[in-house]
């Protein structure tokens, strides 16, 4: 039987409300693995895996192995231009989210899969190629860089459009990945973006020359989750 994976959109929700709701399904998962192993049924029936989407307002993110530097205004200018600034506890450096972009966080067991966090994010990685592919993009990985590309490979070509930085906890993820749907590409000329200064960043809007409507991309990356996963997809 495939592992059930709830799909929750959250719609447009603060930076830090969405991560204390990682930290709660974390901590479920965590206490329901406990439960299967003690025998408990009450905890063992909540759900085991979640994917959730959704939109922040404008914040930078800089993960727990980042370089603050690579925020390029001071805190003064940040709140001038109304966004936020979190050290986090996801793998990475820093990065933008804002409205536009469709940022996902799967809450996965990784013990129903396999117990192995580079084939996560290379699982991760595919299931963005595989929508890219459907706008006619060819996605694609950076060697020792984590995330999905364009011309990677191309000098002064390069181009990240989806960034990715993870936590595992007793082989629980969270946090996960971002990709650029809409995103008002401008906020990104503040931070070095993931720590890459030589690589440039950009959106299904910049490459393609119009909006791409959010719902249909979310939806690709659900499909796509379930065929790279073999898992079923449960919307909530």
């Amino acid at each position: 039987m495939k592992q059930q994976i709830r799909v929750n959109d959250m719609g447009l929700i603060p930076y830090q409300e969405a991560w204390d709701y990682q930290e709660r399904l974390l901590q479920e998962s965590v206490q329901r693995k406990a439960a299967l192993r003690n025998g408990g049924a009450d905890v063992a029936l909540k759900p085991a895996h979640h994917l959730l989407f959704c939109e922040h307002p404008p914040v930078y993110t800089l993960g727990k192995s980042g370089q603050p530097e690579h925020l390029l205004i001071n805190r003064q200018q940040l709140e001038e231009k109304g966004i936020q600034f979190v050290l986090t506890n996801r793998g990475g450096d820093i990065t933008y989210h804002g409205p536009g972009q469709i940022v996902g966080y799967p809450i996965i067991d990784l013990e129903q899969f396999f117990t192995d966090i580079g084939r996560y994010l290379r699982f991760l990685e595919e299931v963005i190629i595989r929508t890219l592919a459907d706008y006619g993009l060819q996605g694609a990985r950076s060697k020792g860089e984590t995330g999905v590309w364009l011309d990677p490979e191309v000098p002064g070509r390069a181009r990240k459009i989806c960034a990715m930085g993870v936590r595992c906890s007793r082989w629980v993820t969270m946090h996960g990945f971002a990709i650029n749907v809409n995103t008002d590409m401008d906020y990104f000329g503040h931070i070095v973006a993931c720590g890459i200064a030589d690589k440039a960043v950009t959106s299904l809007q910049q490459e393609l020359g119009r909006p791409v409507p959010m719902e249909e991309v979310r939806e690709k990356i659900s499909r796509y989750f379930a065929e790279v996963f073999d898992a079923e997809m449960v919307l909530q």
